[in-house]
């Protein structure tokens, strides 16, 4: 009885886990259907006729069988980094190799951080299309609403980012229930459309793709532009693995998302050669006229759990590159008693949303912000496949040259649409780029001025053994009370502690060099979290340690240090923090001006005292002054 209730309880589990796949994980690629097909026809300018319906939508469903299906799905989501995904986890297992040419190391950081920087466009051109198209039913259900449409879209934009601040947790139990019935929606609509004419099930052979192409290969390379837009949001399944596992993702996407997209595909493409005028918009015209408003409903429910994911997205990269030192300290706000990953950074939410505000205003319909999709996430999709060859072949042990032929076809198929949205640069292509190289820029200028500025520092200071030895000399005067310095290096005598004996001519009864290690993992065991190592006249060395999806929180690792042995009192602690006032000079190999950058950030980082939660009434700062 007992192994049946425990059987019971793991099935009801595993589909609690496959219903919030798929609320979080298929939002973007579950709206899809609201413009992709529109857009398709648009693009490459096409007549409606047999040949080139069936060709397209066999170019779609084989575009999803290859990206989505096998890349994804079977290939990609294996590598799983302590059971989480996403371009920075993958980057993080492909640095644990050891490589053989010192150049190779830099360009590995280099490719995962530009797909990194990439996902930050993806997060403002997704809710700004997905809404907008949604709310866009308004002109098919009623046309007199035609000129309420952007003002609607604003709206449900700004009440979406208000809410941020609140958390996801209540939210987040609507999204698998309403994803359900969207899924089931679309199904629905598309057997209506497929029963008129079953002869677009046709689809499915890859003669009329390959038809399509050969007939027309000029219009069927603009075409993938636009074809690019049904895999959208590939990427959130590997990068949503952690939260629910590879296997109700997995179930999800062969059970009701897959067959509920080309379902509704094929319905769009039926009901096209039945009535060619229903291009202006094949979504909503499957549906009956007394189901148009419960429709556009639905659909704006659908596009705004798709922007949530999304916005959750962003703020979960953003803080995995702030904790791997690639973005500056900003202000984190957890929403959530239980779960970690449910954060606010108000930094990112309001600058989405100004963003995403411009581009509707700017490009006022979903077909021209079409224009402005899929470079970016076809970018990313190279950038994954890139990685996985080191992964496949570094960590696997994959022979070079099998690692290579493996991912050669899909590799080939995503520069094939890759430069298909190159076509788009000029239309709007241009700014998914632009954010993503300001993205990259920021994270590379900010990663190699933290690094000349601790060259400067360890040149400014001296080795902590031969510090502790002149401390047995009888340096300074000892008071009572515990000092901590955080340092990043237990190598060198924190800059704060220098200052504090030249300054106060004083030295604590016990001093604790305290360092804060962000491992490639996106989580650390207490057990493994903090090591303590005691030197000479009370000195103590401590590293604590983290995974990169982790906050580092001090009362929480007081609380731990406890149970090994060493305990604080909060009111008789101190935190000796130094603050560098950085002049940019030009001379350790950046230039002048990305300094300029570098200190501008710095100034406006978040004080370390908030984002490692010290009591701020026990911080003492000692300033400095450093010439880059």
């Amino acid at each position: 009885m007992q192994a049946a209730a425990t059987g019971r309880n793991g099935i009801r589990h595993q589909i609690a886990l496959t219903a919030g796949a798929l609320g979080v994980v298929f939002g973007d690629i579950g709206t899809s259907p609201l413009y992709a097909l529109k857009v398709c026809f648009q693009m490459g300018h096409l007549d409606i006729g047999h040949d080139n319906v069936v060709g397209i939508l066999s170019l779609i469903f084989w575009s999803l069988t290859l990206i989505i299906s096998l890349k994804y799905i079977a290939f990609i989501m294996r590598a799983d980094n302590n059971g989480e995904g996403g371009i920075m986890a993958l980057l993080a297992l492909a640095l644990r190799a050891q490589y053989r040419h010192a150049w190779l190391r830099p360009v590995v950081v280099a490719i995962g951080l530009f797909g990194a920087a990439l996902f930050f466009g993806d997060g403002m051109i997704t809710p700004a299309i997905s809404v907008l198209s949604a709310v866009e039913g308004l002109q098919i259900a009623a046309p007199q609403l035609q000129n309420f449409v952007i003002p609607i879209t604003i709206a449900i934009l700004v009440g979406l980012f208000m809410i941020q601040r609140h958390g996801t947790a209540s939210v987040g139990k609507l999204f698998g229930p309403v994803m359900l019935v969207w899924f089931l929606t679309l199904a629905a609509l598309g057997i209506r459309g497929i029963l008129h004419t079953p002869t677009i099930l046709e689809l499915v052979n890859p003669y009329w793709a390959l038809h399509f192409i050969a007939g027309n290969p000029v219009t069927a390379f603009v075409t993938l532009s636009a074809v690019v837009l049904t895999i959208t949001g590939g990427e959130a399944l590997y990068a949503d693995m952690g939260h629910f596992g590879r296997k109700p993702i997995r179930r999800a996407w062969f059970l009701a998302v897959f067959p509920a997209l080309m379902l509704n595909y094929a319905g769009q493409g039926a009901l096209l050669l039945s009535d060619p005028e229903a291009i202006a918009n094949p979504f909503y015209s499957l549906a009956p006229d007394w189901a148009l408003l419960p429709l556009v409903v639905l659909a704006t429910m659908a596009a705004v759990t798709a922007s949530q994911a999304v916005i959750t997205g962003v703020f979960s990269i953003a803080r995995q590159a702030m904790l791997l030192g690639y973005l500056p300290r900003f202000e984190v706000r957890h929403t959530s008693a239980r779960e970690m990953g449910q954060i606010y950074m108000p930094f990112f939410n309001w600058t989405l949303l100004a963003t995403i505000i411009l581009l509707v205003l700017t490009f006022r319909s979903s077909d021209n912000l079409a224009a402005t999709y899929g470079i970016a996430v076809t970018m990313t999709m190279i950038c994954d496949v890139l990685l996985m060859v080191v992964v496949a072949h570094k960590l696997w042990g994959w022979r070079p040259g099998l690692a290579i032929l493996f991912v050669l076809p899909f590799l080939l198929v995503d520069l094939a649409f890759f430069a298909a949205t190159t076509l788009k640069i000029i239309q709007g292509g241009w700014f998914p780029l632009f954010v993503g190289f300001s993205a990259f820029f920021i994270m590379a200028t900010w990663k190699r001025g933290r690094h000349i500025l601790g060259e400067r520092l360890s040149a400014e200071t001296m080795p902590l053994n031969l510090f502790i030895n002149s401390i047995g000399a009888g340096v300074g005067q000892t008071v009572p009370g515990t000092a901590i310095f955080m340092t990043g290096s237990h190598q060198y005598v924190p800059h704060a502690l220098l200052h504090n004996l030249k300054h106060n001519k004083i030295i604590h009864e016990r001093n604790v060099l305290l360092t804060m290690v962000i491992r490639d993992v996106p989580f650390v065991d207490d057990a493994q979290r903090l090591s303590i190592e005691q030197v000479a006249h009370e000195f103590y060395l401590v590293t604590a340690a983290y995974g990169f999806k982790e906050q580092p929180d001090i009362p929480e690792l007081f609380k731990l240090s406890a149970t090994q042995g060493m305990a604080f009192d909060m009111m008789d602690t101190s935190f000796f923090m130094s603050r560098e006032r950085i002049i940019p000079a030009g001379r350790h190999g950046m230039s002048r001006w990305r300094e300029k950058i570098y200190v501008m950030m710095a100034r406006n980082a978040s004080a370390a005292t908030d984002f490692f939660h010290i009591p701020s009434n026990r911080v003492v700062e000692m300033g400095t002054q450093v010439v880059l």
